[in-house]
């Protein structure tokens, strides 16, 4: 028998998306539950996400002009995941992510905006839509935490912020890159300025005007303080106890010391997938592979890895093991790394040209970060494309930049010192700096500009959909998508073949209870975010498809452990 230190009904391992909503989900049906966290920080992957949340058929979808339904998301979902996942997953992640969005609407902080205008990731495929799918946090006052509190929140990616610690959003950026071109821009840029020199002078080590991920993640905490749900930091995970076939408690690591604890109900694994776990990244992902992930150094897949140890079996059948993202690298001084992810803001915008090791362009450049690199696997097969070269001018980075470079004039002769930023007075000079075919870059650069004249990409398609567009400048006609490499110097920077977490994890059913190798669902063992194998089946198909079902199938096993119906 186990020598039980404390018991609860329920003990959740990760405190991201997927544990804190399987933790909320019990509580309020009444189960005493214990989180506990590896890390010094609670809020795991979501809080240094983009934090949208994919929940088809939520209640507001009429609201902003894109009434949906069960039968168009299912074909959409048939059109891009396919087999990949199986089927009943995706169906029950229809069935309870809606009903999963109004409980924590109805009974925590989390609130979510639907957005008006934002294309699934393959709007040319039946059943897309052009809006309503996709939800974003709404900006957090993260002074509602409580000073402590808000040190123990996992700070953003650097990225997100400026001022060395300002968050914002795109519609932020594009207001601050505007402030002495419109009155309405500099207001609202002084307006986020204030606050965060406000925040600074409080004491606060950053801003408290949260966004994105971060705003979620802080919703999501804020619920669990409210709740009064102890939560265990710097409390690693040892061992699931098991007995006569059911998982009992945990073992984990807390000050040091061995601790059981018992889970009467059951105990939620959700440890944020395995990308910085070497050993499952070489034997799952496509290779070349290195240390590129965007997600916290910490998620090495314990919970996984020791899942399996209790008898689960990982999921099989997904088309990628990851969910992919270009990241460029910038190496410091003192040896760390700095990754920069290029989802959203550069790559679709007119002037950016992508190519390998040729020269040659392989990828439509305004294609999801996702696709992007499943394109730079395939051009590897025959011509060296890891890493992938991202490339402008210099009338393009000085509008948009270029990952960390950032544009309006900013300082970046650092990054050129660093070797992180190619700069060269000829596309030619570039490609001796970048060892790549001078002859296939000029080449490509003369085609890709004839293509920006009149507003086709006959090669792949660059600004072809509602997607690509809607990434791109909308001022800038024919193709938003579309402009020249003009005059120099003109720029580059490396990118590899990063994620921003695994798709590849426990077989779960619809219950999210953990499946043994054959295909039995193990009593007491649930799993949620990147730890249950990708509903998605490692495919891509729109914003916020990771957090839309770890928010789903967190509260899913939290209802199922507690009793409660679903």
């Amino acid at each position: 028998m186990t020598d039980w230190s404390e018991t609860y009904d329920l003990v959740v391992i990760g405190a991201g998306t997927g544990g804190m909503a399987a933790a909320l989900a019990a509580s309020f049906a009444g189960r005493s539950v214990l989180l506990v966290e590896k890390t010094d920080r609670m809020g795991g992957s979501t809080a240094i996400s983009g934090g949208a949340v994919w929940a088809p058929l939520n209640a507001q979808t009429a609201q902003v002009g894109h009434p949906d339904t069960h039968e168009k998301v299912t074909t959409y979902l048939r059109n891009t995941v396919g087999d990949a996942s199986p089927v009943a997953m995706q169906q029950a992640f229809l069935r309870h992510c809606a009903e999963a969005v109004d409980f924590f609407e109805k009974n925590t902080h989390v609130k979510l905006l639907a957005r008006s205008y934002s294309p699934d990731y393959y709007p040319d495929r039946e059943g897309a839509a052009l809006g309503g799918r996709s939800l974003d946090p709404l900006m957090f006052d993260g002074r509602l935490l409580g000073k402590e509190a808000f040190r123990e929140l996992r700070d953003p990616l650097p990225e997100f912020m400026v001022l060395g610690g300002m968050m914002i959003t795109m519609t932020d950026a594009k207001h601050l890159l505007a402030v002495t071109k419109s009155f309405a821009s500099w207001r609202e840029g002084m307006k986020l300025v204030l606050r965060f020199f406000g925040d600074r002078l409080s004491g606060y080590h950053r801003g408290t005007r949260l966004v994105l991920g971060n705003a979620l993640a802080a919703r999501l905490f804020r619920s669990v303080l409210d709740r009064k749900i102890p939560y265990w930091l710097n409390t690693p995970l040892q061992r699931i106890h098991v007995e006569n076939g059911r998982a009992t408690g945990v073992a984990v690591l807390r000050g040091g010391k061995p601790v059981n604890v018992q889970a009467r109900c059951g105990v939620v694994v959700a440890t944020g997938g395995f990308p910085w776990n070497e050993a499952l990244r070489k034997q799952t992902y496509p290779q070349p592979t290195g240390p590129w992930s965007m997600s916290p150094a910490g998620n090495r897949g314990d919970g996984i890895v020791i899942a399996m140890q209790a008898g689960a079996a990982l999921g099989t059948g997904h088309a990628s093991p990851a969910f992919w993202a270009p990241v460029s690298i910038l190496e410091k001084p003192d040896g760390t790394q700095v990754r920069y992810p290029h989802l959203v803001w550069d790559r679709a915008k007119p002037g950016l040209m992508a190519v390998n090791a040729a020269g040659k362009r392989f990828v439509n450049e305004s294609t999801s970060y996702h696709e992007f690199v499943l394109a730079m696997y395939r051009s590897n097969q025959t011509v060296p494309t890891l890493p992938a070269f991202l490339v402008c001018d210099h009338d393009f980075i000085e509008r948009w930049g270029l990952g960390l470079a950032l544009p309006g004039g900013r300082p970046r002769e650092h990054l050129v010192r660093a070797g992180y930023l190619h700069k060269a007075g000829t596309l030619d000079q570039l490609a001796a700096q970048l060892k790549i075919d001078a002859k296939g870059l000029a080449q490509s650069a003369q085609r890709f500009n004839q293509f920006a004249d009149t507003g086709v990409d006959e090669d792949f398609g660059k600004g072809g959909t509602a997607y690509n567009q809607y990434l791109g400048d909308p001022d800038h006609r024919p193709n938003a998508c579309l402009g020249p490499l003009g005059n120099g110097p003109f720029y580059a920077v490396k990118v590899y073949a990063g994620d921003i977490g695994t798709a590849c994890a426990i077989a779960c059913n619809e219950n999210a209870q953990a499946l043994d190798t054959s295909g039995q669902p193990i009593p007491g063992l649930y799993m949620a975010g990147n730890d249950m194998h990708s509903v998605m089946g490692g495919q891509y198909p729109a914003p916020g498809i990771t957090l839309g079902p770890a928010l789903t199938f967190g509260w899913v096993a939290g209802r199922h452990a507690a009793g409660a119906a679903l």
